[in-house]
């Protein structure tokens, strides 16, 4: 908390924020209530704050005060003050991960996300944004990955990999290539990937040697994360945005891959042409859609006998709700498993994790994350499944605090790793 806040910078960046509609949806709210049974924190702590509908009429008072005639004349809304502010951190960053699910179930359809995203915006503007979620952003900034891996870990975790997968595949000849130029595929990956899951990097590899793809990582605009989605400080996310178009340019790529990430996934598609205010001169599709055409076009093959604990899949919100995407990782699962079975509700209807929105970067509200986390260990559980299968690195973390938290004894896996211990591969011909 800064010492003194600019109030009227963070009410610029409020308005800016609101587009016309958005701006009526501050005043569209019936108070039916609909939106509390839809979200995770008030389904788990059912009080007054953890409402949407409650978030959202702290931020509309603040819109009635300082943007309307009769709130200019003092009759009506709330100044955004000191207090105020605090009380939009709370609700904003602290009791909200952005999933949407309010506004999926919300009877006249207000988009309450983009009037919380305006809300974060300005708080970020004042300075007021959490400081663990800044430093996320600031390392993406300094470091071109948001846990500050230095240039010469990640080459040396790379080759580390390469030798793995060379002596999982016996063939000598496969490769995870580096800044090779014209390479059709730029293939980006989470950080926590090189540095928490190697694994889970060296599975995605195995999948590109099995379909004989030609793709690379990079040296540099390697992170497909952008937590400026979450600060909401367009300027920040641009900025992350940019590592990955540079990247692309200087290695005369055809197609951008987001490896599983599903908020790297809406920045990288959704949202980067946004912020850079232009169309991208290159193809951006997930690693999930990928595998899937891999699978239909034959070029990879699998034995579903493999996996024979019953799995589930949990649906990242800003792949699914947010991002469209929710069907290759299903036909993916149905190829690759021998029991694949739905959570109640899925696709866009899906409960959040608890992980989304910047929560995982936030220790002052960890306790209300791992408590709303609470309603995605109740579906696992309803499942039945012995796997749970995310297509998130972020999701990931939160299932496997709420496995241990909720006692659910259950696998957590990406894609990618189902994937990759199904294939059915050819013995290797190539020589050292």
């Amino acid at each position: 908390m800064p010492e003194t806040i600019d109030i009227r910078k963070g009410l610029e960046v409020f308005r800016a924020r609101l587009g016309e509609a958005d701006a009526a949806h501050l005043s569209a709210c019936v108070h039916c209530g609909l939106c509390a049974e839809s979200c995770h924190y008030y389904r788990m702590d059912p009080h007054l704050e953890n409402v949407p509908a409650r978030k959202l009429d702290l931020v509309a008072q603040v819109f009635r005060r300082h943007f309307t005639a009769m709130g200019k004349l003092g009759l009506q809304g709330h100044a955004l003050d000191e207090g105020m502010a605090k009380a939009w951190l709370d609700a904003v960053y602290g009791r909200c991960s952005l999933c949407g699910r309010c506004s999926l179930n919300c009877t006249v359809g207000i988009n309450l996300p983009r009037a919380f995203k305006a809300a974060r915006a300005a708080l970020t503007a004042m300075g007021m944004v959490p400081a663990d979620l800044q430093a996320t952003v600031d390392n993406s900034l300094r470091h071109g990955n948001n846990m500050a891996i230095t240039r010469e870990d990640w080459l040396e975790t790379v080759d580390w990999l390469q030798d793995e997968l060379r002596a999982e595949t016996g063939d000598p000849l496969a490769e995870m290539p580096m800044d090779r130029q014209g390479a059709k595929i730029l293939f980006t990956v989470n950080p926590r990937e090189p540095k928490f899951f190697p694994l889970s990097l060296q599975a995605s590899a195995k999948v590109f040697w099995a379909a004989k793809e030609d793709w690379t990582l990079a040296s540099d605009g390697w992170d497909l994360t952008n937590y400026g989605l979450f600060n909401c400080n367009d300027k920040e996310a641009g900025a992350i945005t940019r590592n990955l178009v540079d990247a692309m340019a200087r290695l005369g790529c055809e197609t951008l891959v987001i490896g599983e990430c599903g908020h790297g996934f809406a920045s990288a598609r959704w949202e980067g042409p946004e912020w850079l205010q232009g169309t991208f001169p290159f193809q951006v599709r997930s690693f999930l859609e990928v595998m899937d055409e891999y699978l239909e076009e034959g070029r990879i093959q699998v034995d579903p006998c493999r996996h024979t604990l019953p799995v589930t899949l949990h649906d990242p919100c800003n792949l699914v709700r947010h991002g469209g995407l929710a069907e290759p990782q299903r036909r993916i699962l149905d190829r690759t498993t021998s029991f694949f079975q739905e959570m109640t509700p899925n696709r866009a209807e899906n409960f959040c994790c608890g992980g989304g929105g910047g929560q995982l970067a936030m220790g002052a509200y960890k306790e209300r994350r791992m408590r709303s986390g609470g309603m995605k260990a109740k579906q696992i559980k309803d499942s039945g499944a012995k796997v749970v299968v995310a297509p998130c690195h972020n999701c990931i973390d939160q299932l496997s605090e709420i496995n241990k938290e909720y006692k659910l004894n259950v696998q957590i896996k990406t894609v990618a790793e189902m994937v990759a211990d199904a294939l059915v591969t050819e013995p290797p011909t190539g020589e050292p």
